[in-house]
């Protein structure tokens, strides 16, 4: 049984003939995937339509596509904006929302906003492209090999190949059947992913010296601008190598606090694979998962707070271990 909303966003799409797509800022694989895919797939089923997906491109994920650069203040007629992977409004990149006719987002975070009556939110899904492959699978949505690619590895970047606790059986289900009717070679693709430059090797390594673990089991590591520079990586780098650390045995949740000179804004990263972030996160205006979240603040003092606030968040799941133990 198809979801009525899938129903009711196919129907939307066919409504507008001008639609632009966006997703959040600082974008991961999953968000650029997902955008990408959709404006891909819209403008091969309505060759007609004007279709558009945006936001601040980033040179590492370039083999998934061009994006696009729209003054949306100069379209024309109705218009309609979806956004893709985005749990709140101020979070859109690239584009300003107020100016659009309608609009709605396609996402698998918990819902903290609502952004129009056609809003999908699955916090139940392992990523945005997995929620975007299902629209494609049960809709007349047309879709060839290369947007396949593009959401297989979406998918295989949010759920950490898989190994993420978001990963289900519906999960499978999707990518096996869109693996076979695309004619995916998997294999082939993953060196897009995980196939770095000797100067990010080195990064990665300067991340695991210099980590940081409580007695509770919170590693944490501070990253300024000068060692960025030093290795020779971007701002985003270290949240692309954030899910490397979860197998370290004595480490319960670990968080990575990046400063962004350009944006004036320190970008903390968390990940736990016991204890409940989100909490935490949304308590300093950020969100998430609860295994994984992230917050973005601009002033450093507010750093050691939620530091400590997050291994407390550790305390309190090794003693809930033993409590349930005895």
């Amino acid at each position: 049984m198809i979801n009525p909303i899938i129903k009711k966003i196919f129907k939307k799409i066919k409504q507008y003939d001008t639609i632009v797509i966006a997703r959040h800022t600082s974008p991961d694989p999953d968000a650029i995937a997902a955008e990408i895919s959709l404006r891909d797939s819209i403008k091969m089923t309505f060759p007609k339509k004007k279709v558009w997906a945006v936001g601040a491109g980033v040179a590492k994920f370039r083999f998934f596509g061009n994006l696009d650069r729209v003054d949306e203040t100069t379209l024309e007629g109705p218009t309609l904006l979806i956004a893709c992977d985005v749990p709140n409004k101020d979070r859109i990149d690239g584009v300003d929302y107020s100016v659009f006719t309608e609009m709605f987002k396609i996402d698998h975070h918990p819902s903290d906003e609502v952004f129009g009556d056609c809003d999908w939110v699955d916090d139940t899904s392992s990523s945005a492209c997995q929620m975007i492959i299902e629209l494609l699978l049960k809709t007349p949505l047309k879709y060839d090999r290369k947007v396949a690619e593009n959401l297989f590895l979406g998918v295989v970047s949010d759920s950490d190949r898989f190994l993420l606790s978001y990963t289900t059986s519906t999960t499978f289900a999707l990518v096996s059947k869109l693996i076979d009717k695309a004619g995916i070679n998997f294999v082939d693709l993953y060196k897009n992913l995980y196939e770095r430059s000797i100067d990010e090797i080195r990064f990665h390594g300067y991340l695991s010296e210099n980590l940081e673990v409580t007695e509770n089991g919170l590693a944490y590591i501070m990253i300024d601008t000068e060692t960025l520079k030093k290795y020779n990586v971007d701002t985003a780098t270290p949240s692309n190598m954030i899910n490397d650390f979860s197998n370290i045995k004595e480490v319960y949740a670990w968080t990575f606090i990046t400063y962004d000179e350009k944006n004036d804004i320190y970008k903390i990263n968390i990940r736990s694979k016991g204890p409940v972030i989100n909490e935490t996160a949304a308590k300093y205006g950020g969100g998430g998962h609860k295994m994984a979240s992230g917050v973005r603040v601009k002033d450093k003092e507010m750093i050691p707070k939620i530091i400590k606030d997050l291994d407390l968040d550790c305390k309190k799941y090794l003693e809930d271990l033993i409590k349930n133990s005895d």
